[in-house]
Formats: structure tokens, sequence, C-alpha cells
């Protein structure tokens, strides 16, 4: 896992204005607020028109596979650059922040009668004539059947924050849908943005909704690409649906390379066999060399993701908030950032990226202190033994730490924290794993002990970090969500209630930044760095453009072609 503005790209979007997350609802103005677009993004020379039907091929270099193909379940960002392309949603955000109709005819608001002036009903219009790639027409009965399946308890749902508050789901027409929300929230429609839509048709004959051997060997969707073959271990291909309902595609075919040696992968950037370097973008160590490469276009664009240690919070060692602060006392950021990093990330003490509107600039300043560290440690009665690892009560200090294998600039990284949390009695033990280990149930289910892992906890430019940290998100106590940590406050769990539920950027502002304040404190993730992800297109490459709202930048891949 890893993924702060970005900007509009290499090319154009060719998109028209649409209602932005405020205008959406117009429930108060900063109901929902985005990330503008920023500097920073070379666009080359446009080619005048994309080509009159789809040609050529692009072929995006991945150092993590993409194995969930189920967009519904549980999965990791690099399997969403897939979905951007098989499936849709109702709509998207652009990284102006603006939503962009997909399977909806237009975006419900308050204005055009789709959202209610309290935020509780709702009603969407629906594209005519969408069809799935295998012909059958896509209804709202798709539609009711999705939210359904994300709310059926035997469902192991990726996400049900949001969702479960839908009620009363009825299809009025093939077209037309309404429903009822038990309470306002806010994130809602953000959440709508990424949900991606799977078919009724094949699906409803699941006797187990989570075994569906035939649709995730070719999976059907209704985006502008469609299932072509997957070889485990080295791609993905895709080829175009020309019955798509959107712009394009202009590509005939999207490839995922599978390359999971960073530097084999720039180096294939280099050479051309990839057009792309994908969600970890040119490792820092390879930036001076890359900006120089003919016809490439090499930039480095802040993102949402923070840098972080998890820190399993179930296990004994991790459950004393003393071991957790001396940890992070004796993280030396400034070397990382500036020895592994060249200086590219940006030291940050909260899950927000400082571009959010929610954002809190005030929490503690964080210090390399290795002396404070065991004083704390000391102090919380944790007491060197022979070898020189601390223990309390029949616990060592001592832990594993864990990332995708073959990420040789996070394998520095831990090497120095190694080091320096050796110095203060932690024994750090590294064991790196194959990215669909890492991140499959060993992280979701929270198998693991430590991880180094960047996250997006946002939802697109939400600040809404439910999954992430509600003790209802714990996957592994049976929860829909992603709180790996098993992280559990009460307060917090309230805090995020709170900011979810008003439609005031003012109160969200104020619940968010006190939860900020809170989880600072408690440190189930010791934060590192916001990343400034070096990303590496060919020059030639039309349409391409970075967006800071989604998880991965094959979002609008649909609109991307060749100059020449």
């Amino acid at each position: 896992m890893t993924d702060t503005t970005k900007t509009e790209g290499v090319g154009i979007l060719a998109t028209r204005p649409h209602p932005s997350r405020r205008q959406l609802m117009a429930l108060g103005a900063g109901a929902m607020a985005w990330f503008g677009p920023k500097p920073g993004w070379a666009p080359s020379a446009m080619a005048a028109t994309p080509p009159a039907k789809p040609t050529g091929q692009v072929i995006v270099g991945l150092s993590q596979e993409p194995t969930v193909f189920h967009p519904l379940k549980v999965h990791i960002e690099v399997d969403e650059g897939v979905y951007f392309n098989l499936f849709s949603a109702l709509w998207r955000v652009d990284p102006k922040g603006n939503f962009v109709p997909d399977l909806v005819a237009e975006i419900p608001s308050v204005e055009n009668g789709g959202i209610s002036a309290d935020g509780l009903n709702w009603h969407l219009k629906l594209k005519d004539n969408v069809k799935w790639h295998d012909g059958t027409p896509f209804t709202a009965e798709d539609v009711k059947f999705n939210l359904d399946l994300i709310n059926n308890p035997k469902f192991a749902a990726g996400r049900r924050a949001g969702h479960e508050l839908v009620k009363d789901i009825k299809v009025v027409s093939p077209t037309e849908i309404t429903w009822r929300l038990e309470r306002a929230y806010a994130p809602y429609p953000s959440i709508l943005s990424w949900t991606f839509l799977v078919p009724k048709h094949i699906l409803e004959k699941a006797a187990d909704p989570n075994t569906t051997p035939d649709f995730l060997a070719k999976p059907i969707g209704t985006g502008a690409f469609k299932w072509v073959e997957r070889v485990p271990g080295d791609h993905i291909a895709l080829a175009a649906y020309e019955g798509y309902h959107g712009d394009g595609p202009h590509l005939e075919r999207l490839i995922f390379k599978y390359i999971p040696d960073l530097t084999v992968l720039y180096t294939q950037f280099q050479t051309g066999e990839v057009d792309y370097t994908g969600i970890q973008g040119i490792t820092p160590d390879h930036y001076a060399e890359a900006k120089t490469l003919a016809d490439r276009v090499v930039t480095p664009v802040p993102q949402p993701f923070v840098e972080n240690i998890a820190v399993n919070t179930g296990l004994p060692v991790f459950q004393d908030k003393a071991v957790r602060e001396a940890l992070y006392y004796a993280i030396d950021k400034k070397s990382i950032i500036e020895q592994i990093y060249y200086g590219l990330p940006s030291p940050i003490e909260s899950f927000l990226p400082p571009q959010s509107w929610a954002f809190n600039p005030n929490l503690p300043k964080h210090e390399y202190d290795p002396a404070k560290a065991k004083k704390i440690l000391d102090d919380a009665g944790w007491v060197p033994g022979s070898d020189g690892v601390r223990a309390k009560n029949g616990v060592r200090l001592e832990f594993v730490n864990s990332t995708t294998a073959g990420n040789h600039v996070r394998e520095q990284a831990q090497q120095l924290l190694q080091q320096t949390w050796a110095e203060i009695g932690a024994k750090m033990t590294i064991n790196n794993l194959p990215p669909a280990v890492m991140w499959g149930d060993y992280w979701m289910q929270s198998k693991f002990e430590s991880a180094m892992v960047g996250i997006d906890f946002m939802i697109g430019p939400d600040p809404d970090a439910t999954d992430f940290f509600s003790s209802r998100s714990i996957g592994a106590k049976g929860g829909g969500g992603q709180n790996t940590t098993q992280y559990a406050n009460p307060e917090v769990d309230a805090l995020l209630v709170e900011g979810a539920s008003t439609f005031s950027q003012q109160k969200r502002k104020a619940a968010y930044q006190k939860m900020q304040e809170i989880t600072r404190r408690d440190l189930p993730y010791l934060p590192i760095f916001q990343y400034a992800m070096v990303q590496g297109v060919k020059g030639k490459l039309q349409g391409f453009a970075p967006n800071v709202n989604v998880q991965e930048n094959c979002w609008n891949a649909s609109t991307w072609y060749w100059s020449s």
C-alpha cells in the first residue's frame, strides 16, 4: 500500500463542469471540500484529436500485484487501477474535486431534486442504454443489488460505513432508483464515487456471495475496458469495450504489468518497456536521473498518502502507550527523509495531509530524542535484559516489522529504524513479504505485528477516517473496514460519528481536529511523512491527469491516447 496535490496532467480532461461536493448537497458552504489542482505537472504537446477508433496500448508498471477482482470486497489501492477501467461507479471525482456523472444521468443535488434538503432522501436518474460487457442492460436493479450486497452480513464487504445507513431502496423504473438514509452522512457522496458496481445477473446466482469463482476468473463490468486475461505474477490485460457509455476508450489495450522490484520497474521505464510507473512511482534515488530522460515527463507530485509505522495494538507489546510513545521519539525522521528519500517528502504528525481543510496544524511537533524515549520506558517499567532488550511483566519489547518485499527504499528506512530502536532497548526483526501476502489477510486481518505502510486515510478529499479508526471497523473482530491496528477509543468513535453526521464544515473541522489530537497522543500509527510521489509517463501519452482525489492515477485511462 502507499498513495499533496496533483494537477491536471499531460493532456486535457475532456469533461464539462459538474457540481462539486459543496454544490452537491447545498447544505452549508463547505459541506464537502476538495483539493484543487496545484502547479507541478508539465503537459506535453497535445495531439489535435484522439484517434477515430481505439489504437495502441499502454503498459502500466506496478510494484504490487492486483489480486482482488471483486471491487466490493476488501482490497488495496493497486486493485483500484483495474477497477476504474473495468467497472463503473454512479459518479467519479475529477482532479478539481468535481463529481462527474458515470452511470447517473446527472449528479443528484438539492437543486435538481435528487437529494432532499435534510440530506436523507435520494432520487437518482441513470443513463439509458448502458450495457455490461456481456451485452446485458445495466439497470436500477443492479444498483439495488449492489447496495443490498454490501449490507448483507454474510458478505465480506470492504466497506459498510455509510452504506449501512441506506434504507427503503426502491426501483422506480429501469433508470430510476430512490432510497432513504437513516441519518445525514456527509461523506456518502464521496463513498459512492468509488463504489464500483458489479452485475446482478451474474452474482445473484451465487449461493455464497463470497464465492464467485467464474466472476473472479473473468470479471464483467460496464467500464471502458473489458477483461482479456490475467497471468498471475506477470500481468493483467484489458481490451477496449467499444460499447462503453462514456468518453473513449481511445486505447486498444491497457496492460498492468507486475514488477515487484522498484529498480527493475524504473529500468523498464528507462528502456520504454513501461509507459507509466504506476502507484509507487519512481524511487527518490532515481529522480535526478529520471528527470533527464528524453521523451519522459517526470515530476514529484504531493500525495494524500502518509507513510506510517502501523502497530498492532491487539498485541501485548503494543498495548502499553509508553511503548508507542518511546518508539515514536526514537524515529530519526530527518535522516529518513533527507538521506533515504532525498528530501522529497514532508514530515507530518497527522493522518491527514496539510492540504485537507480538516488538517490540524497545532499538533505536537515530533522530536528525535532517544534519551527521552529511554526515560519513558524506564518510567513505565520496561527494564533492559542482559541482551539489552527491555521487558515488562514477561513481555519482551521485541516485534517484527513488515512491508512489501523488493521496495529497497523502505528496506533502508527499516534498517535505520532497527538501529535507532535497538538503542532504546527495542528489538525489531524485519520480515518483508510479497505484496499479495503482505496486503492480504496478514494485513487486513491484523496478523502482522508492525508494518511500514503508506495510507490515504480519506475518502477522496473527505476527511472521514471511520474505516481506519472506528472500533467497528476492525476486520479481525468481524468489522467492515480497515482498522488493522485494532485501535479502539470511544471518544474517537464518537467524534467520527459527529464529523460524518453534520454538513457544517466548521463543526466537522472541529470534530476531526480533536480526533487528530487524540490519535497523535495514542499513536496507533507512528506518522513519518507525507508522500511526494515521483510520477513518470512517456511524453507522448495524452490525457494522463494526476488526481489527488483517487488512489490510482489510471482513473481516466479511457481518455488516454498517443499523440503519434
